[in-house]
């Protein structure tokens, strides 16, 4: 198998990719460091070296890329490769990739569909191995009662919150329009320093 790797530029810093030949292997938010953010995502994808972008790679960093700038941008366009993903986890992403930008679901929410809300653990466990983050929108779920819950990227749940404020995340239970945002926009994290 063929398997690339490199780092793309988003508004919330340097992000990583990592493909093959059956679509992305990996994406890593940023770490403290370009070198850390490399050295993550070689863990999602073995032997991968750093080399030019195919165009569908390029594509799919672009659309990332946008939005993490606020464009409500469809991802499920994206190839993910999931050969090496337990089964549970595969039905989780499954479900958490038809969660639109903007909205959010429950772990709870996402246990009922799979048919038992005593899976919500499991889920959230599920969510925190997640080695397609963006793409799989981990960040738009939330525990119960509108509490944020964990997130196993670098800045934690700041990192979630800043990625649901450039959402314009809305509480699950008010999809209108006029339903308050989760979190005030204004009130985002600022952009990591780009080091090296």
């Amino acid at each position: 198998m063929t398997a690339g790797l490199a780092l793309f530029d988003t508004d919330i810093g340097r992000c990583g990719i990592a493909w093959g030949d059956h679509g992305l292997l990996g994406v890593q938010l940023p770490e403290a460091t370009e070198a850390r953010t490399l050295s993550r995502l070689a863990q999602k994808a073995p032997g991968a070296r750093e080399v030019a972008m195919p165009d569908h790679v390029r594509q799919a960093c672009d659309a990332m890329a946008e939005l993490l700038r606020g464009a409500a941008r469809d991802l499920t366009f994206v190839a993910v490769d999931m050969e090496q993903v337990p089964a549970f986890n595969r039905s989780v992403y499954d479900i958490a990739r038809t969660i639109a930008p903007g909205e959010t679901l429950t772990y709870g929410d996402i246990a009922t569909r799979l048919g038992d809300k005593l899976l919500s653990r499991a889920v959230g466990k599920a969510l925190g191995e997640n080695p397609f983050p963006i793409v799989i929108p981990c960040h738009r779920v939330l525990a119960a009662n509108g509490k944020t819950g964990g997130f196993s990227a670098n800045g934690g749940v700041a990192t979630k919150f800043r990625m649901l404020a450039i959402e314009r995340a809305r509480i699950a239970s008010h999809a209108s329009e006029d339903a308050p945002m989760l979190f005030d926009p204004g009130l985002s994290i600022a952009p990591q320093r780009r080091r090296r």
